[in-house]
């Protein structure tokens, strides 16, 4: 049969199509790391130390009120005030008691026992011996 005995003929059309597609596939592994080295370096640098040195003073003295915190040179001196109740004994002048010595003279009358001695001396009529 021929194309021109028969009517419309058909035509075959082809198409190619093409699709890509991708994976992964390990080929091979790579390892990485690092390395620290130590070495030693002297450096140099200014340093400054402070200390302080605390000191208790005991003073035991009576003030008459507070303290206040004082610089002494490179020293900060602190008072330490404590209250303490204080009994005082004091003298009061209750009172005078006033004694006069007073002199005074009168005449005074009275009878009174008196005694004297006296010495008798008798005389014996002897010649012998002289009486003084």
């Amino acid at each position: 049969m021929t194309s021109s005995e028969s009517g419309p003929q058909t035509l075959l059309a082809v198409e190619e199509r093409v699709s890509v597609r991708k994976h992964t596939e390990v080929t091979g592994t790579v390892r990485a790391h690092t390395l620290s080295h130590e070495h030693g370096q002297p450096v140099e640098a200014d340093l400054s130390v402070e200390t302080l040195e605390v000191e208790r003073v005991p003073i035991g003295r009576f003030v008459d009120g507070p303290i206040p915190d004082r610089q002494d040179g490179d020293t900060t001196v602190i008072s330490v005030i404590e209250e303490v109740a204080v009994v005082e004994v004091r003298l009061k002048l209750v009172e005078e008691v006033r004694i006069t010595r007073r002199t005074a003279s009168r005449k005074m009358t009275d009878h009174v026992m008196v005694r004297r001695q006296e010495v008798v001396i008798d005389q014996e009529s002897s010649l012998d011996a002289p009486v003084t």
